[in-house]
């Protein structure tokens, strides 16, 4: 066929029968067909979220012509290939804009032919075939773009005046559940194996949920694929098996799950617990690993779980929290925690200390370099991570510290819940909590106790600081007091109980006295720097001491069993040593 390798006919595919089926969404056909019907400037511009559906609406447009339906003035439906793109595109455009006159030539992504920041590095002839295509009307020239790509579009007079706009939204739970049954039979055939249709709907529903970087339906084809391919894969004999997936050669539910855990990395055990229960006794699972802190645990909840009931804006994030108060007393533990209670694991998280973004210039490394500078393919650093993981808790230590133009950036993320870095893509932060820390007014907090009369005065700090629409946009401000003593003795336990599981690892019981803790407690004489000095003890008290003292002994064999206790009188701890095997 005439331009068969650097081209596709969509309608002349349907009438062959070698074009895939497509699912139909009614109304945005229908929409598009009365644009198509104009008698001038029928040009259309699909505006969506990746994953929307644009293209796929056009596919299915082919179909119903090619069938004699819609608009009997269209012949064709004509798409470049893209690798003829790539190789000569001004031979592919010509081709293209030739097979469809008098017909729709589809051109995915057509900001690379306009925005200037966005502009792929055609030679300009090409973008010019492509421009003169629109002001005339012998093809209509159907471009799909995103929303961030299609306000820069919207600046070219040829666009503003030539085209129409039809937004494609992402499809609802609904619409993405009978998307997934009408590829069912295709599924099936393509991976041989059998398909549940309540896995159908769980790939739906978790897409819906957990996938943000591809909208619905897109997200949810994606992750029924990979689970398809898995239960495929445990299905053929000379592969491992996966203890997660039974080898029936059925998708179920749990397969899905497996999947989504995958895409995600959010662990499998959260996917699969219940979200009511869990959120119900957060406050209690904060506190196994914050000691202390009721205040600032009980403020965090509370903003959690109103949000997690749906009762917040969903476009914002999750939470937007200001933590206050002196070094070491729990502020990055809290957040911490958060992650892991959340998100599942701690990797959730992203720190980013602010007194490395003092410079005006240092944003950039947030939102990514504008083009032309060293560092613009790169990206973000901040829009990179959360892209990629959605679910996340975002740390910015010593907030303070940052340069203005950092906090315009925290100020759009609170407000917005998204920001799109310097390549035009968006970073979407609804599903995200946002954790400040400072410093500010921290010698207000040095009290086991904040009472009203320091309250005021830190807060006093924070309004002289901060803007007071930055301060508004936040959920909460959250103060830190002093530990303690018995609450650092509880929070050396902790730190302890980690020392026993690592020595654990390595076939080493450890046993710790009440006598040699105490002993590490009184080393303690910085308390106002909180639990931070701990750790500096127990590795030059504990950690260091006993790896000397295991590597003077003999060759062990079997668990060991390694008794700390203080000794009197001596600057260090007393290390004993007695084999299981010689006791059993």
């Amino acid at each position: 066929k005439e331009g068969s390798p650097i081209l596709h006919d969509y309608i002349q595919e349907a009438k062959d029968g070698s074009a895939a089926s497509y699912f139909q969404r009614d109304a945005l056909l229908r929409d598009l067909m009365g644009l198509l019907s104009l008698s001038q400037n029928r040009h259309v511009l699909l505006v969506g979220p990746e994953g929307a559906g644009k293209r796929t609406l056009i596919y299915s447009l082919a179909q119903l012509l090619a069938e004699g339906k819609g608009p009997d003035n269209l012949r064709s439906v004509v798409e470049m290939s893209e690798t003829a793109l790539l190789e000569n595109p001004l031979a592919a455009i010509r081709a293209a804009m030739r097979r469809a006159s008098g017909g729709v030539l589809l051109v995915p992504n057509i900001e690379r032919f306009f925005a200037d920041r966005l502009r792929a590095k055609f030679p300009e002839q090409v973008n010019r075939e492509l421009h003169k295509a629109i002001l005339g009307n012998e093809q209509v020239v159907i471009g799909t773009t995103t929303p961030a790509a299609f306000e820069k579009l919207r600046q070219n007079r040829i666009i503003r005046e030539n085209s129409n706009r039809l937004d494609v939204a992402a499809a609802t739970l609904k619409e993405t559940i009978s998307i997934l049954n009408f590829h069912k039979i295709r599924l099936e055939l393509d991976y041989e194996i059998e398909v549940a249709r309540d896995a159908l709907e769980t790939a739906a529903t978790l897409a819906n949920q957990y996938i943000k970087t591809i909208a619905l339906p897109a997200g949810a084809v994606q992750l029924t694929n990979r689970a398809c391919a898995l239960v495929r894969m445990v299905s053929q004999d000379r592969v491992a098996n996966l203890p997660e997936i039974k080898a029936d050669g059925r998708l179920d539910s749990e397969d899905v799950t497996v999947a989504a855990s995958q895409m995600t990395k959010i662990p499998l055990q959260k996917l699969s617990e219940d979200e009511q229960g869990k959120y119900a006794n957060m406050v209690e699972h904060l506190h196994h690993r914050i000691i202390g802190q009721e205040e600032a645990v009980m403020a965090v909840s509370r903003a959690v779980k109103t949000a997690r009931v749906g009762l917040r804006d969903r476009k914002r994030p999750i939470g937007s929290f200001l933590f206050l108060g002196p070094s070491g007393v729990g502020k990055t533990e809290l957040a911490k925690a958060l992650a892991e209670f959340m998100f599942g694991t701690e990797k959730a998280m992203m720190v980013l200390d602010m007194s490395e973004y003092q410079e005006e210039a240092s944003v950039n490394r947030l939102i990514g370099a504008p083009p032309g500078y060293v560092g613009h393919e790169a990206g973000g650093q901040l829009t990179n991570f959360v892209r990629e993981r959605p679910y996340t808790v975002v740390l910015f230590d010593e907030v303070e510290k940052a340069h203005t133009r950092v906090f315009d950036v925290l100020l759009q993320v609170m407000e917005e819940g998204r920001l799109t870095d310097s390549q035009g893509r968006t970073a979407t932060f609804s599903d995200a909590v946002i954790i400040m820390t400072s410093n500010l007014g921290s010698q207000h907090m040095l009290v086991p106790v904040i009472g009203e009369v320091e309250r005021q005065l830190v807060m006093e700090n924070v309004r002289t600081f901060f803007r007071p629409e930055f301060l508004n946009r936040m959920d909460d401000v959250i103060m830190f007091h002093q530990l303690t003593g018995p609450q650092l003795g509880k929070i050396l336990d902790l730190m302890l109980k980690k020392e026993v599981k690592l020595a654990a690892q390595q076939n080493i019981d450890l046993a710790i006295t009440v006598e040699a803790k105490q002993w590490l407690l009184a080393k303690n004489d910085q308390p106002q720097y909180g639990a931070r000095p701990l750790r500096r003890i127990i590795a030059r008290y504990l950690r260091e001491p006993l790896a000397n003292f295991l590597l003077e002994q003999k060759r062990r064999t079997g668990n060991t069993l390694v008794i700390v206790d203080d000794e009197p009188d001596t600057p260090e701890l007393d290390f004993q040593i007695r084999q299981e095997d010689d006791t059993a």
